[in-house]
């Protein structure tokens, strides 16, 4: 017997990473699996994002589980998409139970060398993206008197860091919309919550980008470059240099699997044992 028997999950940014993690993890204990991506690139996000054909494999990996599972092509960044998604999970299952709004994106720059098109990328992707997910299964939830959802916030949010100030001001204000959306549908059965993962190995953080931001002062920083840089500036826990997006998963299906609904507004910081660092 499943965790999730009966239930369906609805995870946004399904197509690869954290969110094809969370996806399997929820199908192992016997939820339905609705899965939505953009399935294309963004001018301004500087590594690959998820395709038709990675959406696909998810929905593989899924039904090799035994579970159903419906799959969505949406940006949400539109609101027509949104509902669009929403529409297609309530069509297929009747229900949603569980909402994983996981999908995000990131870019790296000094405020002074943002550019509307780089600020409007991350923040309308990471923040106005995750309350447009919110805003559209509130009703059915209500209907039903139940619903968890569960949103991905980031240590940066916790711990900021420079060149990220776009990224970080979307993470903090997805934490203000669980903390407020949380009070706003308690007495409905339905909880919200968040985790702050730091990095997670996935193309968000395991990219050129990423590798030329920590070696600054190497001209064509690989892999093994960045990984020594890692192991230099002591970062990580217990050999692990950075999360894996199934630690995420473990999170995320601790709050939906809070059957009696005693947690909302709670945010679980994922951080290597950087959170043993702050006050």
């Amino acid at each position: 017997m499943g965790l999730f028997d009966g239930q369906v999950a609805l995870v946004t940014g399904g197509g690869h990473g954290q969110g094809r993690a969370h996806a399997l993890g929820f199908a192992r204990e016997g939820a339905d699996i609705v899965i939505c991506d953009i399935a294309a690139q963004i001018d301004e996000i500087p590594y690959p994002l998820a395709t038709g054909d990675d959406l696909d494999e998810t929905v593989r990996l899924v039904e090799k589980e035994g579970r159903r599972c419906v799959a969505v092509v949406a940006d949400m960044r539109r609101t027509t998409d949104v509902a669009g998604v929403v529409s297609e999970a309530l069509e297929a299952f009747g229900r949603i139970d569980v909402l994983v709004a996981n999908h995000g994106v990131i870019n790296y720059a000094t405020v002074e060398q943002t550019t509307d098109e780089m600020w409007d990328s991350v923040v309308d992707t990471n923040l106005t993206g995750v309350f447009k997910i919110f805003r559209a299964v509130i009703p059915s939830m209500k209907a039903a008197g139940y619903g968890r959802i569960v949103a991905t916030s980031s240590m940066g949010a916790r711990q900021p860091h420079p060149n990220l100030a776009h990224y970080v001001a979307a993470k903090c204000g997805v934490i203000g919309l669980v903390k407020s959306c949380a009070q706003e549908v308690a007495d409905f059965g339905i909880t919200v919550n968040a985790v702050c993962p730091g990095a997670v190995g996935t193309n968000l953080f395991l990219n050129e980008a990423t590798y030329r931001l920590f070696c600054p002062d190497i001209e064509d920083p690989t892999p093994e470059d960045f990984e020594q840089r890692l192991i230099d500036l002591h970062r990580g826990l217990n050999g692990h240099r950075y999360l894996q997006p199934e630690h995420v998963t473990r999170a995320v299906m601790y709050f939906a699997g809070d059957r009696d609904g005693i947690m909302t507004g709670q945010i679980t910081e994922l951080g290597l044992g950087d959170m043993a660092r702050i006050y």
